[in-house]
């Protein structure tokens, strides 16, 4: 298994290009389920989760093509001869299941497994099923698989959420495109990927308001027809980047970036000390001076603060001045990582959903084991901070959701490396 190696200190200087959202990439690439005709992604991310969920649509009997170095994506489903999404597959990442609105929309039928991903919590498949069952779909669960069938068609139907789950609504509102009738998502999540994917929806011919607010309004539509659309800007990696300078020290441009995208953010940010401002190309990220500030964090659903960057604000809070109290709401088994940055020295008590990090002066070089996704990226901000060396082991988690994180962190300054094993 891979690792990666970092060094620390000194301070980090440059400029990152952010890539497109994995999480909203992820979300669009099932929508050209929705039609006959071509979809292409543009700015789309180079990860492994997109290319596991190319091999799904593959086996559903879609094609996508990856060009110019990965970043476009050109798909279509005129000839879908599969309904079956295979757990072979699917327990790979779990953004899978949402190709269950969409094939139940066109096809009427759909046997998906229940997905994988990390293992950050249940995250449980109930309000998709409330949800769709809402529109008219029969749903039962047998052996692992999910079997879903709509014999008179979906129909529009009033459906609120007992949460707002990003996942329920997305695959909720592209099954609704094309249900007959108006539907009406109560409680709906706001992330800026559900408003790109309303873009997308309504760029293939959708009738879609209210996206970005609780409350979002679908009249079906007989048919979808192709689009082009780019993906927006992933907010996640915008923000771990824009975490690199306040951690490590100096100054970075993070091309590409939007306040309005990490805006809850960007305010804790501020508290703790670090300046952010806007530019004709992105985000420039400083510490204001010295030693960051200690803060409160607790993570909600957007527009509050992101329950992804949590991993990485606590790697910076291991050395701020003084005590900050982490509040976990949005996903059980979410501290993993504590104990890893513990073996580098950091103060941290975890209790239930709450982790309660005492700033200490310096962080030590460990080898330490990434548990997922976010962790391990965390791990290497830390590391490059701490003093010596640090060896991140289990790094295929980082491939799933960042591109190229060795050359981009390289490229402005930081002492890492990736080892192959």
């Amino acid at each position: 298994m891979d690792s990666i190696v970092v060094t620390g200190g000194g301070e980090l200087h440059g400029e990152i290009p952010i890539a497109g959202a994995k999480n909203a990439c992820l979300t669009l690439m099932p929508a050209t389920l929705l039609s006959e005709e071509p979809l292409t992604l543009t700015n789309a991310p180079r990860l492994s989760d997109i290319k596991t969920m190319t091999e799904l649509l593959a086996s559903l009997g879609a094609e996508a093509t990856s060009m110019q170095d990965g970043q476009v994506l050109a798909m279509s489903s005129h000839d879908i001869n599969n309904h079956v999404a295979d757990y072979d597959i699917v327990r790979k990442m779990r953004a899978s299941n949402l190709v269950l609105g969409p094939m139940l929309a066109r096809l009427g039928h759909a046997v998906v497994s229940l997905p994988g991903g990390c293992a950050i919590g249940a995250r449980p498949m109930d309000l998709h099923i409330f949800g769709l069952e809402k529109l008219g779909a029969e749903i039962e669960l047998k052996d692992g698989y999910l079997h879903a069938k709509a014999p008179r068609g979906l129909k529009g139907a009033e459906i609120e959420l007992a949460f707002a789950s990003v996942g329920a609504t997305e695959n909720i509102l592209m099954a609704a495109t094309l249900a007959k009738g108006t539907t009406v998502i109560r409680n709906a999540a706001r992330e800026p990927e559900i408003v790109d994917l309303a873009d997308c929806l309504r760029q293939m011919g959708a009738q879609i308001d209210g996206d970005g607010t609780s409350e979002i309004v679908v009249q079906g539509v007989d048919r979808l027809h192709g689009a082009t659309h780019p993906v927006v800007t992933d907010r996640i990696e915008l923000g771990t980047y824009m975490l690199a300078p306040a951690i490590a020290g100096g100054e970075v441009e993070c091309l590409g970036g939007r306040i309005d995208l990490v805006k809850s953010f960007v305010e804790k940010l501020d508290a703790a000390g670090i300046q952010v401002e806007e530019t004709e190309r992105g985000l420039k990220v400083a510490r204001k001076n010295g030693r960051v500030s200690a803060v409160d964090v607790t993570t909600e659903p957007f527009p509050g603060f992101p329950t992804d960057l949590q991993a990485q604000m606590m790697a910076m809070l291991c050395t701020a001045n003084g005590t900050s109290v982490l509040h976990e709401t949005i996903f059980e088994n979410r501290f993993m990582h504590a104990p890893e940055l513990t073996r580098m020295g950091a103060n941290i008590e975890v209790h239930g959903g709450t982790a309660t990090v005492h700033g200490v002066d310096k962080l030590k070089g460990a080898p330490v084991m990434a548990t997922d996704l976010r962790a391990s990226v965390s791990l290497i901000l830390a590391g490059m901070a701490a003093e010596g060396e640090t060896v991140v082991s289990r790094v295929y988690h980082l491939d799933r959701g960042y591109e190229k994180v060795v050359r981009k962190l390289s490229s402005i300054g930081a002492k890492i490396e990736r080892i192959k094993e």
